[in-house]
């Protein structure tokens, strides 16, 4: 096998050339590429494993610029799960050795990957979160049946409520979700990624049927909106957001059942429900209540000046205590902040 770096945006038939390699992942695609290069100025170098014409490894990776200059490789920024994909576990290691080459060439601090349970048992994880994944092949009766009773008898009266659920990849609809988001990232203490970031997603990921944005409505006024990614059997929901006056009306339970119907019809083998931390139980229950299948998902940090792979707790008291005055913040003032500090971090 033939390791190299690539660049997707440099490939016109980069998605092509994903499917044929075997299951393809969202995060891998070149729209995803586009919108992370084109937004924050992150460098793509994808470790790529040739077996004659054929793709045999992936590893993506973006190179990602500190504040003060210093530079590290993350697969990939801005992305829950980034596996990458290989066809013997020789060529994983192989593919390792050949990013700290990178690494060491390049002068990184470090190189981080998200989701990469491949490296074994004896590498120490970084962070630890679970991941929840639904599996669509199933029935809609069958997926209707494992959902939990407290959720069928939200989506039950988000229905008896009048609320209505609508899939749109427009300006308008993403415009919509845009302004929920900004009052859901305030209350969670989170500056909102910027307009470029979201200009970026319509151009490369909702207009060409890669996303949804799935939006609930009752009596003409938006109550919450969701964001969907999907790439051929795979979906990803990647964010969501809403009004709390309209939590009583059930929106969010209806969006995501009206997604997993959606998307099962559209042949979606997967619906990942994304990344949790352990001790947010109560998002946990949300996704615990769709029958999803809960895994670990581990990160792993190799820092170059030590040469070792690192490991470190999770949300300290203090980053929580930030959260909480951002939360005081005008919303104005923190999306300031998300368009300053978001290309330092990644």
């Amino acid at each position: 096998m033939s390791l190299r770096t690539l660049d997707p945006l440099d490939i016109p038939d980069w998605d092509a050339l994903l499917v044929r390699s075997g299951d393809p992942d969202f995060f891998h695609t070149s729209g995803w590429a586009r919108v992370l290069s084109g937004t924050y100025g992150f460098k793509p170098l994808y470790v790529a494993g040739f077996r004659g014409d054929r793709l045999s490894l992936l590893m993506p990776l973006m190179e990602v610029r500190g504040f003060l200059g210093r530079r590290r490789a993350v697969c990939l920024p801005f992305t829950d799960h980034c596996a990458p994909f290989f066809s013997e576990k020789g060529d994983l290691e192989e593919a390792v050795r050949f990013a700290l080459g990178l690494g060491k060439e390049g002068g990184w601090r470090s190189i981080e990957w998200r989701d990469a349970d491949g490296l074994g048992s004896a590498v120490p994880a970084s962070e630890s979160f679970l991941g929840h994944d639904l599996d669509l092949r199933l029935t809609e009766e069958a997926l209707w049946g494992r959902l939990r009773e407290a959720n069928r008898r939200n989506i039950k009266q988000a229905v008896r409520e009048g609320v209505t659920v609508e899939f749109g990849r427009t300006a308008e609809a993403l415009a919509g979700f845009c302004r929920l988001n900004g009052l859901t990232r305030k209350r969670h203490g989170l500056p909102p990624q910027p307009d470029a970031f979201f200009a970026a997603l319509l151009k490369h990921i909702l207009v060409p049927g890669l996303g949804d944005v799935v939006s609930a409505h009752r009596d003409g006024r938006l109550l919450a909106a969701s964001m969907f990614f999907r790439f051929e059997s795979q979906a990803v929901f990647k964010y969501g957001a809403s009004d709390p006056a309209a939590h009583a009306w059930r929106p969010n339970n209806l969006i995501m059942w009206e997604a997993i119907r959606r998307y099962r019809e559209l042949d979606v083998r997967t619906l990942s429900l994304g990344r949790t931390e352990p001790a947010n139980e109560g998002l946990l229950r949300y996704k615990r209540a769709w029958g999803a299948k809960e895994r670990a998902l581990s990160y792993f940090r190799y820092d170059l000046s030590e040469q070792a792979f690192i490991t470190k707790g999770p949300a300290s008291r203090r980053s929580q205590a930030y959260a909480k005055l951002l939360s005081f913040l005008p919303l104005g003032l923190l999306r300031a902040i998300g368009k300053r500090a978001y290309r330092y971090v990644g």
